[in-house]
């Protein structure tokens, strides 16, 4: 009998899962080492005491015990269990009734199976259900944000491509002036001091346009649009050219320039000089700069090649200060130079190397540096180009007679708005020994053109009244002329380039004009177009009605001539800077500096004998810009205004010429 005890004992205490058996009254009769490690209280505490108070809901757990009296058992009925020190547990109840050998109930066996694991499995699959549907539902909306990001993105480099062309425009334009008078000036006799400071206003210009190429290109990198060309050239002759552009700068500083170029490299190579030029001419600029004494040296040698291409690397090697070592992977970052010092003593705005390793890296090259403090610094890069049987294009010399000698006679016609830049075409179109012809915008120029015979045009882009993609495109399409036309362009971003070629301009030369570049193609085209027939005018009955009626400027000044004409110098001195200002406040959403321009403009209208409707077109825009309000029409108002305006400016200079006529006679 003791045997049997025993081996029950054992079936007991085997159980992992908490066992108790509990009397007909509730009380617990006997338990397992499970039980009491569950509950966290000894047997001698447990036997006798109600079992339900070790569950948090006991009405439920006397339910099911009641339960078990009923059907004779339950099976996996939930409810957690509480251990004395507050830990809960979360089982499932299995009973049973247990009766004596006369089948009388004695009580119940209790299993109580834990769950934990479980649950937390079937919680942690749940909980990823309900977080992929939320992922599903996140990556969805995330897709939307993206794809209005992307927009946002796009509409954002568009922006910044405009910007940057319109800043290129502004700056450009006036250093156009500045460093072509320059020039101008610097061929005239003057005195040693004179020419001093002429030298130091044409440094600062260039220093400028160095700044503003260096922005442009590496906007036009950023943005994916640099072009690299793929023409022959001759490598040697191009370092050799380069070189000599630091030979005085050398000289001047008592340095020593040392170059060694690899003879096995083939004569006539094919890639980009110009974008080749800007590398070597950057990193040869930094070693002049940062190297007081020693040598700069110029190394380029083949690495390898093969049947179809070279692969030539390039080093550049001063003796000057040196970069920390630390120092050495953040020059190569935008407006980054290698101490804050750096830019106050040396000058410079950090973006030379940046465009240098973006040059390399966007030609599949890759540029490295090394570097001591004190002993100096080591730039190399290496990049493949192609070979080819073909010869390298030489270069137009300015003013070569033989290039020169049947082109004779040339008629320019130059269309541009900026007087200072009118002067100085014609300035050097005069050096050219060339006829020159102004036109202030691309509608007077079609004029001129539909009027007279001309060789080739010299065509600003930026213009009012007509602009130079709209006067190109009229003589392409509407003219049906072939006349060459180059374009002055303060803008050198992608974008005009590609309008360029769209609307069949020929060429262009960037402002500020050099007029080595600028005689080169001109006489390019020129050439090019030898033997074709002048252009000569079309539909010369097709005459604008005048906008302008004199009746009641004549009838205000009681018929004095001297008081007409000061009243038109007036108008013609006031109207094109009121057009400027009128057309910028709405571009700015400016209010109240469109209201008080437009307010200045109205009395004009009546005195220059402009037909009504004008005036009442330009109240009603008074009108919005006083409610601070835009409207659908506002920008088709204000350009029918700039027109008619301009109009009466071109008309009113021929009766100003014909007043003082009749009054000089």
């Amino acid at each position: 009998m003791k045997q049997e005890s025993n081996y029950a004992r054992s079936l007991i205490e085997a159980s992992l899962d908490p066992l108790v058996t509990i009397s007909t009254e509730g009380k617990i009769t006997d338990m397992n080492q499970a039980t009491i490690n569950i509950t966290g209280i000894n047997r001698e505490h447990l036997t006798g005491t109600d079992f339900f108070e070790y569950f948090t809901e006991p009405r439920k757990a006397r339910k099911v015990y009641k339960e078990v009296f009923a059907k004779g058992f339950v099976a996996d009925s939930p409810l957690t269990l509480r251990h004395k020190g507050g830990k809960l547990t979360d089982v499932l109840f299995n009973g049973s009734v247990y009766k004596d050998n006369e089948g009388n109930v004695l009580g119940v066996v209790v299993v109580a199976r834990d769950i934990t694991e479980q649950k937390i499995v079937s919680t942690a699959l749940t909980e990823a259900m309900v977080f992929a549907e939320m992922a599903t539902s996140i990556a969805e909306e995330a897709k939307t944000k993206a794809e209005k990001a992307t927009k946002i993105a796009e509409s954002a480099v568009r922006a910044k491509q405009q910007f940057l062309s319109n800043m290129s425009h502004e700056i450009r334009t006036p250093m156009n002036a500045i460093i072509g008078f320059t020039k101008v000036l610097l061929k005239t006799d003057m005195s040693v001091r004179q020419k001093e400071y002429l030298s130091a206003i044409k440094l600062s210009g260039d220093a400028l346009i160095v700044l503003i190429n260096d922005i442009l290109d590496l906007a036009k990198v950023d943005s994916g649009k640099m072009i690299f060309e793929q023409t022959p050239f001759r490598l040697s002759l191009s370092i050799s050219a380069m070189l000599h552009l630091f030979e005085a700068k050398i000289r001047e500083k008592n340095l020593e320039l040392i170059k060694e170029y690899d003879p096995e490299i083939p004569d006539v190579l094919v890639g980009d000089p110009v974008r080749l030029h800007q590398i070597i001419l950057n990193l040869v600029s930094n070693a002049v700069k940062f190297t007081s004494k020693g040598t700069i040296s110029v190394s380029v040698r083949l690495l390898s090649q093969d049947d179809k291409k070279v692969n030539i690397e390039f080093s550049i090697s001063d003796t000057g200060i040196g970069i920390e070592k630390s120092k050495l992977k953040k020059i190569f970052e935008n407006f980054q130079q290698a101490t804050s010092g750096t830019s106050r003593l040396f000058g410079g705005t950090g973006l030379g190397l940046a465009i240098v390793k973006h040059l390399v890296e966007a030609q599949n090259g890759e540029i490295s540096v090394e570097s001591k403090i004190g002993e100096g610094s080591t730039f190399s890069f290496a990049l493949d180009f192609l070979k080819t049987d073909a010869q390298a294009g030489a270069e137009t010399e300015l003013f070569d007679p033989e290039l020169k000698e049947d082109i004779k006679n040339i008629k320019v016609l130059v269309v541009e708005d900026i007087p200072l830049n009118q002067l100085l075409m014609k300035t050097l179109l005069d050096e050219f020994e060339f006829e020159c012809d102004i036109a202030a915008n691309g509608k007077i120029a079609i004029e001129k053109l539909e009027a007279g015979a001309y060789d080739i045009i010299l065509m600003d882009l930026q213009m009012p009244v007509m602009n130079g993609f709209e006067a190109t495109d009229y003589i392409r399409k509407k003219m049906k002329s072939k006349i060459p036309i180059i374009a002055l362009t303060a803008d050198v971003t992608t974008m005009d380039l590609d309008k360029c070629k769209a609307v069949g301009i020929n060429d262009y030369v960037s402002k500020p004009v050099d007029e080595r570049v600028l005689y080169a193609k001109m006489l390019k085209h020129l050439k090019k177009s030898k033997g074709q027939t002048h252009q000569k005018s079309q539909n010369n009955n097709s005459k604008r009605l005048k906008c302008t009626d004199l009746n009641n400027l004549n009838r205000r000044t009681k018929s004095n001539p001297q008081l007409m004409m000061d009243m038109i110098s007036l108008y013609l001195e006031q109207t094109p800077p009121l057009i400027m200002a009128m057309k910028k406040s709405m571009r700015e959403k400016d209010w109240d500096t469109l209201y008080a321009t437009v307010h200045k403009m109205i009395p004009s209208f009546s005195i220059m004998g402009i037909n009504p409707a004008f005036e009442q077109m330009a109240r009603k825009v008074q009108d919005y810009a006083s409610a601070n309000r835009e409207t659908d029409e506002m920008p088709e108002m204000i350009h029918q205004l700039e027109n008619v305006c301009f109009q009466a400016c071109e008309e009113l200079k021929e009766d100003f010429n014909t007043i003082k006529k009749q009054n000089h006679d």
